[in-house]
């Protein structure tokens, strides 16, 4: 099995930073829409294409987006969200849930730099664990 852990945690009202691991070992970081479910009793409100998915464990499966017209990453069964997947882009407002890999970070302006390649890297092993049958997991805490 292929296993993704994002550990959020650089938590500010207009984004969510986080550190991606793969199987284990340190790869990057990410970029996501506010985390609404901070400190709040029952979760929070989602805000329809802003607000960050709720913490959890998520299969990850390829497959096509038409709206990207390519297979990508898709983040399967989130509770209340459709459509979200693993996509290149520096900050919240390239993306509406979904979650944004890069080898660096800027916390002050909420960003990451470098998705291309960290998007590029990890769609290959996404790929190869579903060619020699692996599932592949996605688990999503918030640092301490």
């Amino acid at each position: 099995m292929l296993q993704l852990h994002l550990c959020r945690d650089i938590l500010d009202p207009r984004f969510t930073l986080g550190t991606l691991r793969v199987n284990g070992l340190a790869f990057g970081f990410t970029a996501e829409d506010t985390d609404r479910r901070l400190g709040e009793v029952g979760g929070g409100v989602k805000v329809p294409g802003i607000t960050a998915i709720p913490l959890g464990t998520y299969e990850v499966m390829s497959t096509w987006s038409p709206k990207y017209g390519r297979m990508m990453p898709l983040v399967c069964a989130v509770p209340g969200y459709a459509g979200v997947r693993i996509h290149s882009g520096n900050g919240p407002t390239d993306t509406e849930g979904c979650i944004l890999p890069g080898l660096l970070r800027d916390p002050i302006r909420g960003r990451v730099g470098k998705s291309r390649p960290a998007v590029t890297w990890l769609y290959n092993a996404i790929e190869s664990a579903e060619a020699a049958g692996q599932r592949v997991q996605l688990t999503i805490t918030r640092a301490i």
